[in-house]
């Protein structure tokens, strides 16, 4: 699979935005290179001068709100780069990576899935940590408190699949406090989880802190005591196929300093 829904990308009039299109197919893969990986060459800004650069970055779903806002910050800070997002699962991230999928930068929700592309990425640099927390409809109807009310029978619980960060670290806490939870479904990123919620077709799910405030006008948030929970790390990394590799580093090096950590706090996310 290739860059999915939930992108965005900067037209050619300052200030406007659009989202980038679906990448579904091998079959879209010329017309992506063509338009979101940064050709300098290709398109015109409003004053008739091509682009500094065109930069897609592939990054997890959880990032999806904080990410438009650092995208919009650097392209102000940085004009004439155009930056496109593509979010989606890690692991469906990792394999656009590994099918060749036109892309300047990678943001995972792990290490392990950034480590298991080494041979296709830069030197990796965590830029943010997350916790997770249960997500129940709004004012949390079946009145759960901890990891150990998931498993009444009565519950109708989602997580996201086992291969999918958030789905590995749900498991995790799970098996810690020997809680045997039966999803109703297993989704592909925790952006799904949350909507499952949302949608009242689940009673709770385990997410991202930084999802469920999203969504605080949809869905209450239980907290689960850092001794019982897990530490997501988001390492960021250019990719070596990168067609605007200094664009890229500097993209990823601005990521981790004052500027985009200060939106990162802000969005609820931990310092790294």
């Amino acid at each position: 699979m290739f860059p999915t829904p939930g992108g965005r990308r900067r037209s050619p009039v300052p200030g406007r935005r659009r989202a980038a299109a679906a990448i579904l197919t091998a079959a879209l893969l010329a017309p992506l290179a063509a338009c979101g990986t940064g050709d300098a060459g290709s398109g015109t800004s409003a004053s008739g001068e091509p682009p500094a650069a065109r930069l897609t970055v592939l990054a997890a779903a959880s990032l999806t709100d904080v990410f438009k806002t650092a995208g919009d910050a650097y392209e102000t800070s940085h004009p004439g780069t155009e930056i496109t997002f593509s979010f989606a699962g890690s692991q469906e991230l990792a394999a656009q990576v590994r099918q060749g999928a036109p892309a300047d930068a990678l943001v995972t929700a792990d290490s392990r899935t950034m480590d298991g592309l080494a041979a296709d990425t830069g030197s990796p640099v965590v830029i943010a940590k997350n916790r997770l927390v249960i997500a129940t409809g709004k004012g949390n109807p079946h009145k759960i408190g901890s990891l150990e009310d998931l498993a009444a029978t009565k519950l109708t619980v989602v997580l996201a699949a086992p291969e999918v960060p958030v789905g590995r670290y749900s498991r995790q806490i799970l098996q810690g406090r020997d809680v045997d939870v039966r999803p109703v479904s297993e989704e592909p990123n925790v952006r799904a989880v949350l909507s499952k919620v949302e949608m009242g077709e689940a009673d709770a799910g385990i997410v991202y802190r930084t999802d469920a405030a999203v969504a605080a006008d949809t869905v209450d948030a239980v907290d689960i005591p850092d001794g019982h929970n897990a530490v997501a790390s988001y390492p960021a990394a250019t990719l070596k196929s990168s067609r605007n590799p200094d664009a890229a580093k500097a993209f990823v090096t601005w990521l981790t300093g004052p500027e985009a950590q200060k939106i990162l706090r802000d969005a609820g996310f931990q310092q790294p």
